[in-house]
């Protein structure tokens, strides 16, 4: 049975958002559709009308939380005003208090990541997240190097080094967040982009 007319966009939210939930507790391997569909509320008729199987779940879950995170970006970056250096700043801290406050998340992109390496159309739907991040931090880049206050850089190639920082700070913050606190990670992450994109570097 089709879903009302109008339903279709909140229902693929629910779903999703069930699947996190799923992801963060019981992982990939052990997830089901069953299991979502009860998480969800829904029967699995209707998960099944917008999702073929456990994989395009997993894609369009992946998709959700990278716009989720892409508007807790936006929003911090927001209250920063127009300078390049703020604004990428705010981009980390984001990432990094995400990586405290919403765990599933993360979770999320380790589980896709395991399963990406057998599934080509995932890799490229991974590709695809990475190539517009990447596009964002390089575009602040770009404005920082023409407004004198980054070092002149090749925006594309420094942004895929700030977006491993994050990734690898963020993650370390998930999985063990003894390690450090965020606002520690937020001035380690500052002065590693300091020493990288100041001036003054060679």
């Amino acid at each position: 049975m089709s879903p009302k007319v109008g339903m279709g966009p909140m229902r693929r939210e629910q779903i999703v958002r069930a699947t996190v939930r799923c992801l963060a507790r019981e992982g990939y391997t052990r997830l089901t559709m069953r299991m979502v569909a009860r998480e969800a509320g829904v029967s699995q008729g209707i998960l099944h009308y917008y999702f073929a199987d456990k994989r395009a779940i997993l894609a369009a879950t992946l998709e959700a939380v990278s716009r989720d995170l892409d508007r807790r970006v936006a929003a911090a970056q927001s209250r920063t005003g127009r300078d390049p250096a703020g604004r990428l700043r705010a981009l980390v801290r984001a990432c990094l208090e995400v990586a405290v406050g919403r765990p599933e998340f993360w979770v999320v992109f380790v589980e896709f990541w395991g399963e990406m390496m057998h599934d080509r159309r995932l890799r490229a739907v991974n590709a695809g997240v990475y190539d517009r991040t990447r596009r964002l931090i390089a575009r602040l880049i770009a404005e920082g190097v023409r407004a004198h206050r980054f070092r002149a850089v090749d925006p594309r190639r420094a942004a895929a080094v700030v977006l491993g920082l994050v990734d690898g700070v963020s993650l370390q913050l998930t999985f063990d967040p003894r390690a450090f606190s965020v606002a520690e990670a937020a001035r380690f992450c500052d002065d590693a982009l300091r020493r990288y994109l100041g001036r003054e570097a060679p």
